[in-house]
């Protein structure tokens, strides 16, 4: 739920004994960022209980389960950590719905193009990105999760970076992305009662700019807000109506 830095090596996050000796210590559930109870909405929007759902970094959340209570019928979740794997198998070995597999999600050639209607990331990109050589594990994960998604499948990513840090990751031409915006605020928090904000719901996406990043106008109303990254994948008949733009110098 929190993001609880304050016990991590960062430069581990990427390495599969790490998350072992995590789960092993802590047992139990926990999910990162957000329930499912808050997630709902932009799920049910754009992920269909019939859809062919990856989970990745799927740890030991009970998302997954929830998503199953809400009609969901076919969730895979992968995992680095064979612990968390195991523990989550034997836990869910009588819900038909629900499958487990140890991997690593930079590399799931496992799978074969255009496998999934959707991927679900909760913080699994985020922890990538704290590890070492960041830039290159996360464009060998999104890499691959491009590779899974059918034409017209989204890839949900809830988070902590804003577009500055996100988008230039999201963004890359190869993935064929069409990128929409949501934030919502950390569980618990409490809006100032003196603060008004033009904003009418947390369910609308939020206005961007050309290159996906935030109004210079835009404040957040809880600093340590997530943000929702839905991308979708295009498929021919959109990507041929894309404009196209001849390189500037500034880019040659």
């Amino acid at each position: 739920m929190y993001r609880d830095t304050s016990s991590f090596n960062t430069y581990n996050y990427g390495d599969a004994l790490y998350w072992d000796a995590r789960y092993v210590q802590e047992g139990g559930s926990f999910d990162w960022y957000q329930r499912y109870s808050a997630l709902r909405p932009f799920v049910r929007n754009y992920v269909s209980t019939s859809s062919r759902v990856l989970m990745v970094g799927c740890g030991n959340a009970v998302m997954s389960e929830d998503m199953v209570k809400d009609g969901y019928e076919d969730i895979t979740n992968i995992d680095i950590s064979s612990v968390a794997i195991e523990m989550m198998r034997r836990k869910y070995e009588y819900v038909r719905q629900l499958k487990y597999m140890q991997m690593d999600v930079r590399d799931m050639s496992f799978f074969p193009d255009e496998s999934f209607d959707s991927v679900i990331d909760k913080g699994t990109l985020d922890s990538l990105m704290c590890g070492t050589d960041a830039p290159i594990s996360a464009a060998q994960m999104l890499g691959e999760v491009s590779r899974l998604l059918k034409p017209g499948g989204t890839y949900m990513l809830i988070t902590y970076g804003d577009p500055t840090a996100r988008m230039p990751h999201l963004s890359r031409p190869v993935y064929n992305w069409k990128t929409v915006l949501y934030i919502i605020p950390r569980p618990g928090f409490e809006k100032d009662e003196g603060c008004s904000s033009a904003r009418k719901s947390f369910l609308e996406p939020v206005p961007t700019t050309e290159k996906g990043l935030l109004p210079p106008s835009f404040v957040l109303e809880d600093p340590d807000s997530h943000f929702i990254y839905v991308c979708k994948k295009m498929d021919e008949t959109e990507l041929s109506k894309l404009p196209t733009y001849p390189l500037m110098t500034d880019v040659l």
